[in-house]
Order: C-alpha cells, then sequence, then structure tokens
C-alpha cells in the first residue's frame, strides 16, 4: 500500500501529526458536518479507534460528492488502513470504493448506505426509525391531513424512512382517514429548504394540514419554523435526537425525536474498523448479520443498531445518558414532561 503523505495530500484532509502513532491509520470521509450529530459522531469514532492503539485522519467533504471523490483518494495516499465513508451521494461514491478495493483497503458504509458487497454496512434500523416517527404522529393524530418532508433524494436513507413510515400509515391512507396534502424532497437535508417545502404545503392547502412526518430533527426545525410563522402547533415527528429538537419536544412543538445515539454508533464504527485493521474479514465481524434491502438488492454484511424514541414521556432517558442537560432539555418545558419536574 502506498505510504507517500504529500504536502498536498496533508493540506488536503487536514492531516494530523497523530496519525504518525503506532498502529493502523483509520481514515473518515465525511459527507457533510452540517447537522450537529456528526460531531457527536466524530468524538466517539475517534475515541474508540484511539482505544485501539490506532490513529485517525478525517476529510470533509462539505457537501460535494466530486470533493469527497478527491478526499478518498488522497486517504488512500495517505497509506490508511480502513476507510470509514459517510457517502454525501450513493451513486457518485462507485469510483471511490473501487479505488479503495484496489488497494486492497477494507470500507466501512457509515449510517448512509453504499450499495456494494465489498462495504461493510453500519448504520441504525433506518426502515425502523420511519415506523416510530409515524407510529409516534399518528398516535398525536389518527387522521386528517399529512405532509411528508422527505431528506435528500440522493440518500437511500430518506427512502428506507419513507418505506418505515408507510408500513405505518399505507392503510389509512388507502381507507381515507389519513390524505397525504404535500409530500417533498429537501436537497441536502437542510432546514431552509424543508421551511420552503413546508411553506409552499400549507400555502397549498390553506394551511389545512394536520400533522407533519419529517425525516430529520434539522428539517423539523425548518418545519416548525413555518408552521409557527402562521400560528400553527400540530404533530411533528423528527429525528436524531438533537438538543434543540428535545427540547422542542419538551415545549410540545415536536412530538417525537428517535434518538439514534450517535455516541453508539461511532463506537461501533472505530471498532469495527480496528477488526477490519488486523485483518477480519467483513462477515466475521461479531453482531453482524445479512442486509439486502437497497435498491440493487446486493447482500452485505451489516450491522443495523435499534433506535430510542423521545417523546415528553421518557426525555428523561437521554438527560439521564448525559446526551443533553435537563436545564437546555427542559427550558420552557409545557406542564406534564418527563424528567422535567
Amino acid at each position: 500500500m502506498h505510504k507517500l503523505i504529500t504536502a498536498a495530500v496533508i493540506a488536503t484532509v487536514g492531516f494530523s501529526s497523530a496519525a504518525l502513532a503506532e498502529g493502523k491509520l483509520i481514515g473518515v470521509s465525511w459527507g457533510s458536518f452540517q447537522e450537529e450529530r456528526w460531531k457527536i459522531d466524530e468524538a466517539a469514532v475517534v475515541a474508540a479507534i484511539e482505544a485501539d492503539g490506532n490513529s485517525y485522519t478525517s476529510a470533509d467533504a462539505e457537501s460535494s460528492s466530486a470533493k469527497q471523490l478527491t478526499d478518498i483518494e488522497a486517504l488512500i495516499s495517505q497509506g490508511v488502513d480502513v476507510l470509514i465513508i459517510n457517502a454525501w451521494d450513493k451513486d457518485a461514491i462507485g469510483p471511490a470504493i473501487e479505488s479503495a478495493a484496489n488497494e486492497g483497503i477494507p470500507v466501512i458504509g457509515y449510517d448512509r448506505l453504499i450499495e456494494d458487497d465489498r462495504t461493510f454496512y453500519l448504520t441504525f434500523d433506518n426502515v425502523g426509525v420511519g415506523r416510530i416517527i409515524a407510529e409516534n404522529v399518528k398516535a398525536a393524530q389518527p387522521e386528517g391531513n399529512y405532509a411528508v418532508i422527505k431528506g435528500d433524494p440522493g440518500d437511500p436513507n430518506a427512502g428506507f424512512l419513507l418505506q418505515g413510515m408507510m408500513e405505518v400509515i399505507g392503510g389509512d391512507v388507502e381507507a381515507g382517514t389519513i390524505k397525504i396534502v404535500g409530500e417533498a424532497s429537501s436537497d441536502g437535508w437542510k432546514p431552509e429548504n424543508a421551511q420552503k417545502n413546508m411553506e409552499q404545503i400549507l400555502t397549498a392547502n390553506n394551511n389545512e394540514v394536520d400533522a407533519v412526518l419529517s425525516q430529520n430533527d434539522g428539517m423539523a426545525s425548518g418545519v416548525v419554523a413555518a408552521l409557527g410563522a402562521q400560528g400553527l402547533v400540530i404533530p411533528v415527528g423528527g429525528q436524531d435526537g438533537d438538543l434543540a429538537a428535545i427540547n422542542r419536544v419538551a415545549r410540545g412543538t415536536q412530538t417525537v425525536s428517535v434518538w439514534k445515539d450517535a455516541r453508539q454508533l461511532g463506537k461501533a464504527a472505530g471498532e469495527i474498523a480496528g477488526q477490519l485493521a488486523e485483518g477480519a474479514s467483513l462477515d466475521s465481524i461479531e453482531g453482524a448479520t445479512t442486509f439486502d434491502g437497497g435498491e440493487k438488492g446486493i447482500e452485505m454484511n451489516a450491522i443495523l443498531l435499534d433506535p430510542t424514541p423521545i417523546t415528553r414521556a421518557n426525555i428523561s432517558v437521554a438527560i439521564d445518558a448525559g446526551h443533553i442537560s435537563k436545564e437546555m432539555a427542559c427550558a420552557g418545558a409545557i406542564d406534564g414532561v418527563d424528567g422535567c419536574d
């Protein structure tokens, strides 16, 4: 494997002198750091990697598939022993996987599916996340006009989440008790795009929307802003356990945030990377199962972790776990919120 570290490579990926330590070098390509959760993931990844005596180096693609390909080539040039890739674009990432395979570098597809049997897929059960969002919103609003605010169309997770949501409300849609009056994709999962989508749905329906299935918390913030501008408070679902979202749950402006504990996912990624760096095969990773739920039906080795729904009935779970302080979670809380008494 090529071990030459050039000045250009160092400049491209922000190489740290820590990478010169003994042990294996684990490279991480992040699709984008715009969401607050990725920094939590990174801290857990780094801690697990360093606990194994290995070193971490990374690059942020800044929401650019072209930059991510360049970043990964630079990480390969550094001589990484394993790549963890949080893919920005599932279709554009193919050449990077080919390059890694040519160098014999194992790849972990982190949280976002890279549908290639040469990668290990590590994520939470995103179909299950979609189910949980819809179950909680439906419990709060069993019928009426629903809006669905989807994530980036290039991210397979948006499809998995929608699949889970429709498993819950599909029968109601067919029966006519729930009507989907607006469904829109939000490029880059950006809150501002979600807000524009929600504003357009509200305008098109004269504000007659009874509930919103948002596919993450960042977008839910945009949804809540659009609703608030119209004086509306209705059930809204999201996911990621963003701190602001948990506070919205306590305030009553968001119904559920499905917490995918990024610390758990990051720790697993760092530990799996260490095993792969020592020569473990993809199918020998403890807890691995097979996954074939992608568009192509390719069978892959995978671990899908279980998420935790955070509602006003169990906010103490996130507080007790140290994910969020009581002060932050409970600021402005409505009456009867668990953990905020």
